[in-house]
């Protein structure tokens, strides 16, 4: 993890700020819905999920019960975090990020 951190030092920074941001557009968008607001488009939700966000907006999702019962997030989300996972064990194994 150290020599991740060495050879790409704005990945934390860059990983939290998108999880502070899923976490809010989240939260945002779960009061939009309980009040009839301008509710976040599920594409940005998804997308933010992609860029790195994937971790958090699933904790934040389960935590506040937002969006449990869409098929497209309560699967597509886990995928995409697996995805992330497996693309950088992948990228790991063959030297190209270690």
């Amino acid at each position: 993890m150290i020599e991740l951190i060495n050879q790409f030092p704005l990945v934390i920074p860059y990983l939290a700020l998108m999880s502070v941001i899923a976490v809010i557009v989240t939260v945002k968008d779960k009061i939009c819905a309980k009040m009839d607001g301008k509710r976040t488009p599920e594409k940005k939700l998804l997308l933010i999920s992609a860029l790195g966000g994937s971790l958090a907006m699933l904790l934040t999702m389960l935590l506040i019960r937002h969006k449990t019962r869409h098929m497209k997030f309560t699967i597509g989300i886990p995928v995409i975090l697996t995805l992330q996972i497996i693309i950088v064990c992948y990228l790991d194994s063959v030297g190209i990020l270690f």
